[in-house]
């Protein structure tokens, strides 16, 4: 945008189509990349005319990585029939995945917060964290934390995942990032969400598949306070069978997790519960 001396709505623009376009070739989900991107830096408000920039630039990116063969996040859960019992137990499984959300989000800063102050210097602050991951690690005899874990996610949504898994995610990707490293939060929150939803769903009396992938979307929302971006996730990831129960799912997720956020810059416009112009 500075190369090209975009003016100050432009640059706008064109910021949220990188966002979005990043978004689209990591996952392959262009609709829910254009959505996300259009959502996310200030909830409550759309600007429309970055639309069709985001789109084109979220198809653009989706058609290149898919010319070098990178598949989008697919996910096949077995079809599922509407009803009162089932709507129920969504809505408190999504409940807890907006509970689990703010736990994330507030983990990560306290840990920021407690690295800082106990290591101002940013090199042996780096230097910890790392030999803190290195210990938790091989304490706990598996790599399952480590990177990704689109494996333990493609566990979970198959309907296998341990107790005790988002737990040490959360607390894994709150080091990590403490420590200086960058590697993003959207994909733990996947990880966490699945694996989360999982189990909870099971004690609910959800199936361990559908429970992941509520989980996965919920808890998704929760974090990032975008309702119809990860409603359009989980139509383009899980298909339409779902969509209505995963809605429903983000929704109450949304209300139900405050105004916390995995981004510091994330601006809130209007109350998630009424009209009200909110600061």
């Amino acid at each position: 945008g500075k190369f090209f001396r975009l003016k100050e709505g432009s640059m706008h623009i064109i910021v949220m189509a990188g966002i979005c376009s990043v978004f689209s070739a990591l996952f392959g989900t262009p609709l829910t990349a254009t959505f996300f991107a259009m959502e996310v830096i200030n909830v409550g408000i759309w600007h429309y005319a970055s639309f069709i920039p985001c789109l084109l630039s979220s198809i653009t990116a989706f058609g290149i990585s898919s010319l070098f063969g990178l598949p989008g996040v697919r996910f096949t859960i077995a079809s599922i029939t509407l009803s009162p019992i089932l709507v129920f137990r969504t809505i408190i499984l999504a409940i807890l995945c907006a509970l689990v959300g703010i736990l994330f989000c507030q983990t990560i800063k306290k840990c920021e917060s407690v690295l800082d102050k106990a290591f101002p210097n940013p090199y042996l602050r780096t230097f910890f964290g790392s030999i803190l991951i290195i210990v938790l690690t091989f304490g706990l005899g598996t790599f399952d934390y480590n990177g990704a874990g689109m494996d333990v996610i493609n566990r979970a949504i198959g309907g296998e995942a341990r107790y005790e898994a988002f737990i040490l995610k959360i607390l894994f990707t709150a080091i990590t990032i403490a420590a200086g490293f960058k590697g993003g939060e959207i994909v733990p929150a996947f990880f966490i969400g699945s694996t989360f939803g999982c189990v909870a769903g099971q004690i609910l009396g959800i199936s361990p598949s559908l429970g992941a992938a509520i989980g996965f979307t919920s808890l998704f929302c929760s974090v990032v306070n975008c309702p119809v971006a990860s409603t359009i996730l989980a139509l383009e990831v899980f298909g339409s069978d779902s969509v209505l129960i995963m809605a429903i799912a983000c929704g109450v997720s949304f209300m139900m997790s405050g105004y916390f956020s995995l981004y510091e810059t994330q601006k809130f416009a209007f109350s998630k519960l009424t009209e009200d112009v909110i600061d």
